[in-house]
């Protein structure tokens, strides 16, 4: 294996997004999450409106080089505001933290906080800007929106065919949690 990969260099480094309505957003951020892993690059995966609880998480938590912050209250039910303190809270420690402490950074479900405006796009921009030029920034989310999407050198919307949970299948460990 050759780990003597020379990474391009653009000013501002590679965005990726992953969006839409179907499933796999944070599946494919964590297919790249093992790709680094298995290079010997840093990882931060930051983690918003989700508590931490999944099986995905507790596989990271075995690797080597990856740092995972979350401060999510679940998916926004009711009362908008405790959620938006959470995604607050979390991206404060984030931008204290970045932009150059993991070579890929994970910002999953950032388009959800971005669309329901409890960051702006300018902000996110702004952070985004300052990532090292051979850094990798990927952000995850139903609802990606216009800035953002224009922000980034690669968009994939995921698009749901047909999902389980239609025809009563609840969450199931090893694929959804």
């Amino acid at each position: 294996m050759n780990t003597n990969i020379e990474t391009p260099k653009s000013p501002r480094g590679r965005r990726l997004i992953f969006t839409g309505e179907g499933k796999g957003k944070t599946t494919a951020s964590l297919g790249m999450i093992l790709r680094a892993v298995g290079r010997g690059l840093s990882v931060h995966l930051v983690q918003f409106f989700k508590t931490g609880d999944s099986g995905e998480i507790a596989a990271l938590k075995t690797l080597p080089g990856v740092t995972i912050s979350h401060d999510g209250l679940g998916f926004v039910q009711g009362d908008p505001e405790p959620h938006r303190q959470a995604v607050r809270r979390l991206w404060d420690a984030t931008r204290q933290r970045e932009p150059a402490a993991a070579h890929l950074l994970v910002l999953d479900e950032i388009c959800i906080a971005v669309s329901k405006n409890f960051l702006g796009e300018a902000e996110v921009g702004a952070f985004l800007d300052r990532r090292p030029p051979d850094s990798v920034t990927v952000l995850t989310g139903r609802y990606a929106t216009p800035g953002l999407i224009a922000m980034a050198d690669t968009v994939t919307e995921m698009q749901c065919v047909k999902h389980g949970a239609g025809a009563g299948w609840p969450a199931q460990d090893g694929v959804e949690q």
